[in-house]
């Protein structure tokens, strides 16, 4: 299915966690394409701050995508200011300090948004969208600690990991179901500068959100079910020899996270270094 005429002048983009990151750069990009936007956040104050910054028909509606009935009440609301939905951007997101034993109400929020948050938006939207019978996109936020699972943060990466399955299985059913037009697409950034990484100036290291956005939205066009962002430091070659070695544990039968294991260090190293 061709998705080249979805980012186009009057087509209709919902897109959670909108107010902030990269949420708000995909409003930008999307709104200067001429296409209506209606930005979903569970934060008042920064949406009708990012209203004020978008174009006049802009419209907002305050949304905890972790509470189904109020994703209901978003869809409801577009259907009616709007009348389709060409564009879903399941983006929103939350991370907080969390162990694998520490901080149960971490956990809850994390996977509460993260993942509820994802499905909910699915449930709601995709029949609808299915339903339209002309080509239309959903685009799901994940993560490369979804992939390589980094020690640091276990809720974070739970909730990305089930995020990338949720995705692939959305590709699966959609394209398995007869006279549907739509297509699913999961974004991976890269390390990249938004209020969720908490520094107060964009590391040398991080793109920024709109790179990440013009990215996605190439690769969308170029029909890219992985869109696998690279950075300033990383570049694709280097993730996908994390990612091949990550998945190596399992086939290799070696430790779990053994990148960070000391007795694998060496070896991952030297994995590194082949041309």
């Amino acid at each position: 299915m061709s998705t080249s005429t979805i980012f186009q002048p009057n087509n209709v983009a919902v897109i959670t966690g909108g107010a902030s990151g990269i949420g708000f750069a995909a409003a930008k990009a999307l709104s200067k394409r001429g296409m209506k936007i209606c930005l979903a956040d569970v934060n008042k104050e920064k949406l009708e701050e990012a209203k004020r910054a978008l174009p006049n028909d802009t419209l907002i509606v305050e949304t905890d995508v972790s509470d189904f009935s109020s994703v209901l009440a978003l869809k409801d609301q577009v259907k009616q200011e709007f009348g389709r939905i060409d564009f879903l951007f399941n983006n929103a997101g939350t991370a907080v300090k969390n162990g694998s034993w520490e901080n149960l109400d971490g956990w809850n929020k994390i996977i509460n948004t993260n993942l509820w948050g994802v499905i909910h938006c699915i449930h709601a939207f995709a029949p609808e969208m299915i339903s339209q019978n002309s080509p239309s996109v959903i685009v799901t936020t994940g993560s490369k600690q979804g992939i390589t699972t980094p020690p640091g943060n276990p809720a974070y990466n739970v909730s990305k990991a089930a995020v990338k399955a949720t995705a692939e299985a959305l590709q699966h059913s959609i394209r398995n179901t007869p006279g549907s037009q739509v297509s699913s697409h999961l974004l991976i950034p890269g390390f990249t500068y938004t209020g969720m990484i908490g520094s107060p100036s964009k590391p040398d290291g991080a793109w920024t959100a709109d790179q990440v956005v013009n990215f996605m939205l190439e690769s969308v066009e170029r029909g890219d079910f992985y869109i696998l962002c690279p950075d300033n430091d990383v570049d694709r070659e280097t993730d996908v020899k994390r990612m091949s070695w990550a998945i190596g544990d399992i086939i290799n039968n070696r430790p779990p996270l053994s990148r960070w294991h000391p007795d694998y260090r060496e070896a991952f190293e030297a994995e590194m270094s082949k041309q």
